[in-house]
């Protein structure tokens, strides 16, 4: 029986970390649930098979159209979603025979459920609600005479949808945030086996795992950004909130932190952050090992193993003697003396081993409560006495997008678009069939859905064909095995579904594919199946998206690179807001919520991975741009991660024992901020070019006044504080930690100056740029 719990324990572990807060199955349980109780309540009313296809698919627009986080909230969506559903599908039926008056209202239509999203959630789920609708009464051929049947359909799906969501499926901010920290729990575990792995591999395995360790990595730091997102309405205070976000981001960076000195430990040289985010980085050579270093990463190794156990435990109600023996025995490596014969590097990992253990009894106690304190060492008491001072501490710029008006407002230039596309797209369509051509519409429309640029929407288009022509193979062979079975249908229909919302968040394609397989069994049920229509289908969404692309580019375009510069000036802006002042806090000057700063950093950069992915795309033919774009992003990364560690640091300075301020680091925010200004203004000139606002160039201050010139390069941090009669500061000390992602940070910043063609000032005054690569 224990065997086989810690197997179920083991692979629930291992779905709770793909599919964090368990948020896609949520969805699909939640939407296949309304759609089944749906189509039940309807046969057994004896409406018409056409329109329970209706019902079922107005189920699933009501259910997955609405994203409020707070109950509420969605409730009162819900309950708008049901008249604006009326008058959609009102205003189809009457307007479908009438083909100029009806295109025009269409894309009227379009234009305002577009535009609507500038108001937030709320206006964006009535927005698709009020395009999907209409959709809808296209494709079931509504009709006056047959809209009060239409609407009980609507009215039971609406009534079906409110039922799976607040009753048999209930979604609250309170279980998403504690399954969120489940998925954080376990991606951690991940993390830590991919690091004992990456102990144990040869040199010919070495590229392999650390492939895998980046991945772990990044998928790490994407469960604790939603952590975050999901603080504000999951927790009960602000208190809470901020107490939890310390506890992970501590988690978070010690764990990322021990990957990259076990690294080092099994290296000849210190390896660079830079590698644990750039795919295919050169790897350091391996050291040479004497008998006493061999016996020490044995004993790390297994230390490491005991450390996954820590992890893995932090999910059970009760962590048992054993588990808390091992968690004292991992503290104490936090202390010189507990450590064992070994080299520099290798002694930095077992000392990486207890701060990570330190951060996973602060995440307990963030959690659980004290628990029981009567086994705790010294070493856990002084880490216990170090979380009561801390939690006690916390007890106690640009142009925005609301800024800007008529068609500098995103979501009005988008709502501008999509009409004008949605225009080509039934001309177009027309031609390609009279009964048929709203599907080039909806290609149209979806892939506009969450882009920002041309290249997004290339992108999203090109992949939405892809799952469509997949889909029609699929289609036509369900079709064929189903036959005329029309339940047989409706349940395959409701596992398709099931598997694209399951599969939306992780790949557009997929879910394209198994759309287009449910649009073959739905043609089935309304007796209108041909190999044909699936092929025109295929067509139809070649000609939408073609049509979204054209709009995209000939009307008010907004080009990929334009995009990613404008992310990239935010992201360096928020990369000097929190080094700047983690270092003037770290210096003695005033304490700031350092923490949210960083975060704001995370979700920015988060945006410009996002922006960047059209340029790093394998279809783009640009192979050197590519690779730019990765360096850039991949340094990028690294400065966040040191950032993020200064931060976190710097945020105990107020009240700690262990860290003092240094006023002499004075100097170095002086120059991070300096570098950073003259970053931020040549990206912003480059924009300016590119959109051809003529900026002066006079080499020396923007026109908002903004640093220029080069990028300024000194000897290494520590050797700044040499000189003052001060202590070399061992390794392992906080100290020793401050000062090597101070150097890193600004070695990072200095290296964006490359991909950037940036001028570098050596410390000698000579100047040189550097080029992109």
């Amino acid at each position: 029986m224990r065997t086989a719990r810690r197997i179920r324990h083991r692979v629930w572990d291992r779905y709770s970390a793909s599919d964090p807060g368990l948020l896609r199955l949520m969805a699909g349980l939640r939407t296949v649930g309304s759609i089944g109780l749906a189509l039940l309540i309807l046969s057994l009313l004896h409406i018409s098979v056409t329109h329970m296809v209706a019902g079922a698919m107005a189920a699933m627009v009501s259910t997955f159209a609405i994203r409020e986080k707070r109950v509420r909230d969605q409730a009162v969506t819900l309950a708008l979603g049901l008249p604006t559903a009326f008058a959609s599908v009102s205003l189809g039926a009457l307007l479908n025979p009438h083909i100029v008056i009806g295109d025009l209202a269409f894309i009227l239509l379009i234009f305002g459920a577009a535009y609507a999203r500038r108001f937030g959630e709320r206006g964006t789920a009535l927005g698709m609600i009020g395009f999907q609708i209409y959709f809808l009464s296209l494709f079931v051929h509504a009709t006056g005479a047959g809209l009060p049947s239409l609407y009980l359909s609507l009215a039971v799906a609406f009534a079906c949808s409110a039922v799976m969501r607040f009753a048999l499926v209930p979604e609250t901010p309170e279980r998403t945030l504690g399954r969120l920290r489940q998925a954080f729990r376990a991606r951690t575990a991940q993390l830590v086996a991919t690091q004992i792995d990456l102990l144990e591999a040869d040199s010919d395995r070495l590229e392999s795992v650390i492939g895998d360790l980046r991945k772990d990595v990044a998928r790490l730091h994407e469960a604790a950004l939603m952590i975050q997102s999901a603080l504000e309405v999951g927790t009960d205070d602000e208190a809470t909130a901020a107490l939890l976000q310390r506890r992970v981001a501590d988690a978070e960076i010690a764990v990322e932190r021990l990957g990259l000195l076990l690294l080092t430990a099994r290296s000849a040289e210190r390896a660079d952050t830079l590698t644990l985010h750039l795919p295919n980085a050169p790897l350091p050579a391996p050291a040479r090992r004497t008998d006493d270093e061999d016996d020490a990463l044995r004993k790390l190794r297994a230390e490491l193993r005991a450390l996954h156990l820590l992890v893995t435990r932090l999910g059970t109600d009760d962590p048992g003697t054993a588990v808390t023996q091992v968690r004292n025995r991992l503290l104490a490596y936090r202390d010189d003396e507990n450590l064992p014969r070994a080299s520099l590097a290798v002694q930095d990992a077992f000392r990486g081993i207890g701060e990570a253990a330190r951060a996973v009894l602060g995440l307990r106690l963030a959690l659980d409560g004290p628990g029981d304190e009567s086994d705790d060492t010294p070493e856990t008491i002084r880490s216990r006495e170090e979380f009561e001072a801390e939690d006690l501490a916390l007890a106690g710029e640009g142009e925005s997008e609301q800024d800007r008006t008529g068609l500098k407002r995103r979501t009005t230039r988008a709502a501008v678009q999509v009409s004008a596309g949605s225009a080509l797209a039934i001309l177009g369509g027309e031609f390609l069939s009279t009964q048929r051509w709203y599907w080039a519409v909806l290609t149209c429309w979806v892939v506009f859905l969450n882009t920002s640029s041309t290249g997004e929407i290339l992108v999203k288009g090109y992949r939405r064909l892809i799952g469509t022509v997949c889909g029609v193979v699929a289609g036509v062979l369900l079709a064929g095995a189903v036959g005329n079975h029309t339940w047989t249908a409706f349940t395959l229909v409701l596992v398709l579904i099931f598997a694209m919302f399951f599969t939306a968040p992780v790949s557009y394609a997929l879910m394209s594919f198994f759309v287009t397989a449910m649009l073959g069994l739905l043609y089935s049920l309304l007796h209108t199946y041909s190999v044909s229509v699936l092929v025109l289908r295929i067509e139809e969404t070649a000609l939408g998206a073609a049509c979204g692309v054209i709009a995209a580019v000939l009307i008010f375009p907004v080009r990929t690179d334009l995009r990613t510069d404008e992310q990239l000036v935010t992201v360096l802006a928020k990369l000097r807001d929190v080094a700047t002042a983690a270092v003037a806090q770290l210096s003695g000057g005033p304490a700031v919520d350092l923490l949210d700063l960083a975060r704001e950093l995370d979700t920015a950069l988060d945006d410009l991975r996002r922006s960047t992915h059209p340029l790093t795309h394998p279809i783009t033919p640009l192979r050197g741009r590519r690779r730019t774009a990765r360096y850039l992003v991949a340094l990028l990364e690294t400065c966040a991660y040191h950032a993020r560690s200064l931060a976190a640091t710097a945020e105990l300075v107020p009240y700690s024992k262990s860290i003092a301020a240094d006023p002499r680091l004075t100097a170095v925010g002086v120059r991070l901020e300096h570098n950073l200004d003259v970053l931020i203004a040549h990206v912003e000139e480059i924009k300016d070019d590119k959109g051809g606002k003529g900026r002066a160039k006079d080499g020396t201050t923007a026109a908002d006044g903004t640093a220029q010139g080069a990028i300024r390069t000194e000897p290494s941090i520590a050797s700044m504080l040499e000189g003052t009669g001060s202590a070399v500061p061992r390794s392992g000390s906080v100290t020793f930690r401050v000062l090597r992602h101070l150097q890193r940070l600004d070695e990072g910043v200095a290296g964006l100056a490359r991909p950037l063609g940036v001028t570098v000032e050596t410390p000698a005054g000579r100047t040189g740029s550097r080029r992109a690569a």
